[in-house]
This record gives C-alpha cells, sequence and structure tokens, in this order.
C-alpha cells in the first residue's frame, strides 16, 4: 500500500552517492508540485498537505488562516492523491527522503503510530497539546496519540449510521439480526429488500470486522497490540458478515462494494437499508428528491440487543512534519486550520463531521446535519482501529482473509487471521 525500499550492499561511496541523488531528485520533483521553502511577501510559505476538498472548504481555510496571521505566513493548500493508499504513498516517500516542505500533513486517522515510530512527525506538547485537545472529543484525540504523545491534532472525524426507508421499515432494526430478518421478510413480499454495506477487498471490509468485533466486546489486537486478541467476539463478527453475504439480502456485487456504490445502490431504490457516513444525506437529497422523503437514520446496528454497538472512527488529523524548516510557524498554523470556523465550514460546506465537541450544539450544524446527535453519540463510544506502526499489514491481512465473504467459515477464517496477523506484527509497519 506504499512502496517499501531495498538495497543490495555495495560499496559505501557507491551507496552515499546514490542516496544523495534520490534525495536530490525527490526534493526536485517536491518542487515542481509545488512544494519547497519558498517565501512570499510579507511571510513564509507553509505546504499544508491533506486530501482533496472539491467544497473549497479546504482553501477557503488555508486563505482565513493566511489572512489571520498578519503576514507572517501563508498556507498552500496541496492536494493529496484520491484515495488513501496514494496519500500515504505520496507522504512516505517524501518522509524517507526527509523532504522540508512537508510543513502540514493531513494523516489518515490510522497513520500516527507508523509515523511517530518513524520519526517523521513531531509531538505536541505543553501548551500547544493543551489548546489541540481543548473541547476536543476524546476518540479522535486518541487517534492522534502513540506511546502517551500526542503527534497530531483531530481535524475531522466521521463515523457511520444505519440509513433506511421509512415507506419500507416504519422502525429501523436495533440489531444485525434484526435486520436481516427484516431484508427477508420484505424480499418475501416482493419489495426492496438489500443491505448495502462494504464488502470489496479494501480498507472499508476491515472497519466493517473491526466494528463488529468491538461492538461484540473484542477486539483485533490485545491492549499493548503486541499480538491478536480476536476470540469469540471475531467469530461472531465473522459468522454476521457471512450470514449476510449468503442471504437474499445480499447485493450480488457485494464482494466489490465500496462506499460510493453503497450509495448509488441506495438512490437506485434497490435496497431498504445501508450502513454509510453521512455523506449519503446530502447525495440522496440532490439525486433522488422523491426517495429522499422516505430516507432515515438511526444509530449504527448492533451485535447484541443489550450492548451499543461501537462504530470504528475515521477522519483526518493534522500533524507537523519533521523536517519542516519552519515547525513553530507550523503547529500555529495547524491549530489555525481547525479552529472552530473552519470545523464549522468544513462540516457545512464538506460534509466532514467536526470534533470539537461543542460544535454539536451549534444551531447551524444541527440544522444541516439533523443527525448531528446520533453522531455525537457514536462519537462518544466509538471504537478505533489497532494502534500500532504495522496497521498496514495487519488491515491486508483482515481484509485478504475475510474476502469475499461469502467464502467466511467463521472459526476457520478467524484462526487464519490469528496466524497472518502474528506475522504482520513482525513487520517494521513502514508496509509497501
Amino acid at each position: 500500500m506504499s512502496e517499501q525500499w531495498s538495497e543490495v550492499p555495495m560499496a559505501c561511496a557507491v551507496r552515499r552517492s546514490r542516496a544523495l541523488a534520490a534525495v536530490l531528485v525527490l526534493a526536485a520533483a517536491a518542487v515542481a508540485c509545488g512544494g519547497g521553502a519558498s517565501r512570499t511577501t510579507g511571510g513564509a510559505t507553509l505546504d499544508w498537505y491533506n486530501f482533496p476538498d472539491d467544497s473549497g472548504a479546504l482553501q477557503e481555510a488555508a486563505d482565513r488562516c493566511s489572512r489571520a496571521s498578519g503576514g507572517r505566513y501563508v498556507i498552500r493548500y496541496n492536494k493529496l492523491p484520491r484515495t488513501a493508499d496514494g496519500q500515504r504513498q505520496q507522504l512516505v516517500r517524501r518522509l524517507a527522503a526527509r523532504d522540508p516542505a512537508l510543513d502540514i500533513l493531513g494523516l489518515d486517522v490510522t497513520w500516527a503510530p507508523e509515523f511517530a515510530e518513524a520519526g517523521w512527525i513531531r509531538p505536541w506538547t505543553g501548551t500547544r497539546r493543551a489548546e489541540a485537545v481543548r473541547d476536543t472529543l476524546d476518540a479522535p484525540v486518541r487517534t492522534a496519540t502513540w506511546k502517551d504523545r500526542l503527534y497530531a491534532v483531530p481535524y475531522n472525524t466521521n463515523v457511520q449510521l444505519l440509513w433506511y426507508r421509512a415507506d419500507l421499515v416504519p422502525e429501523p432494526p436495533t440489531t444485525w439480526a434484526g435486520m436481516l430478518d427484516a431484508a427477508r421478510a420484505l424480499a418475501k413480499a416482493g419489495k426492496p429488500h438489500r443491505i448495502e454495506v462494504q464488502g470489496a477487498q479494501y480498507e472499508g471490509l476491515t472497519v466493517w470486522f473491526n466494528t463488529l468485533v468491538a461492538s461484540a466486546g473484542g477486539s483485533i489486537l490485545n491492549a499493548d497490540a503486541t499480538a491478536p486478541s480476536l476470540g469469540a467476539p471475531a467469530v461472531r463478527a465473522a459468522g454476521i458478515m457471512r450470514d449476510l453475504a449468503v442471504s437474499p439480502a445480499a447485493d450480488p456485487s457485494l464482494s466489490n462494494q465500496t462506499e460510493d456504490q453503497n450509495r448509488l445502490a441506495m438512490e437506485s431504490g434497490s435496497a431498504a437499508f445501508q450502513v454509510n457516513y453521512p455523506f449519503v444525506y446530502p447525495a440522496m437529497k440532490a439525486d433522488n428528491p422523491e426517495l429522499f422523503r422516505h430516507f432515515r437514520w438511526a444509530r449504527y446496528p448492533r451485535v447484541d440487543a443489550d450492548r451499543p454497538a461501537r462504530v470504528t472512527i475515521g477522519g483526518i488529523d493534522l500533524a507537523v512534519g519533521a523536517h519542516s524548516r519552519r515547525p513553530e510557524l507550523a503547529f500555529e498554523a495547524a491549530l489555525c486550520l481547525r479552529d472552530r470556523d473552519n470545523q464549522r465550514a468544513a462540516a457545512l460546506r464538506g460534509g466532514l463531521p467536526p470534533t470539537l465537541r461543542s460544535l454539536y450544539d451549534d444551531p447551524r450544524i444541527q440544522r444541516s446535519y439533523p443527525f448531528a446527535q446520533d453522531i455525537l453519540a457514536e462519537l462518544e463510544n466509538a471504537a478505533l482501529r489497532p494502534q500500532t506502526p504495522a496497521y498496514q499489514n495487519v488491515s491486508i491481512a483482515v481484509s485478504h482473509t475475510l474476502s469475499p465473504p461469502a467464502e467466511i467459515q467463521p472459526a476457520a477464517s478467524v484462526r487464519d487471521l490469528r496466524g497472518q496477523i502474528e506475522d504482520a506484527l513482525q513487520s517494521k509497519g513502514l508496509v509497501p
């Protein structure tokens, strides 16, 4: 999922020469892409690398903070590739080359342990740390923490909800078993009945499994992330995935489906349910206004009726590059980029749930996010994905072992997964 370099032993002088050449090439590429340590009239240029935002909210935040700096810096927003794998690959390559152009980095919530362990990002300490965690929800803070040190400031967050059609299901099911029963009843009646969920062999499948395991009272790794945990909760989770995949509720394309394909299937009218992120709400409103009249949401389905689901948290954390030439300004700018006004704008324009708790009481957020309190409730009981520098290896082991879902054999698949995770944890965490 990124690149891992290897080198054949050679004479010391040749090795140094080639290493220097590689760094120079990467540095030249970085400048060509808009990075570098350029100065603009009135202050330094800080390069911010983050996911590509089409709403304009991120560029607006960069412009607002540049103006607020009083001329001390200008933030240049650089768009990373669309996919999380592509984003990580670009950052890993450039950080490994000690690129000084990476001032502020938008990290997926699973990357902090790997990047911190590699020495690529700076810890937040003292007053900076206090400001970074003030009014910030606990789960996002934990995604940015490694070995009790904060390495990034939470910028936005995300969790999935259950979305359903009220014209088909007057009351939403509260458990996976209940949802499967409802889907079977709808199928017998000849009505739309599918349950849309992320079943392709990618990170979305790992998120589905992680949520089910946590909701069953377990975890993928043990408390100190040194060995697999799994056990009975993992077998139950795998069983739920298999049961859906072989039921009438399964989309024929389940083993190839991602979040956006789930959205499109629901909008087409063929599904009664989907578990997905809040972006599906404005999308349904714009794409199918007639069906939108019946589009409702509820908390994520439980595994056990008496135990609330623990939904896997997503989002982006902002880190300061270890090789930035302007770290003091970068810390200041990162705090500005995720301040109250910018998080509100990212929520209203970009559909990104905020990490500041007080914003969930903001009337403007509540008007645009009528499900804001359900998101907040899930965030306050959210599950993290395994926190380990070897996360990429662990995630690959999960998604490969449990794909396709229809072929899962719960006990045997979990037993196989345990062995693969044990192997994955022997890596150094810098995964191709």
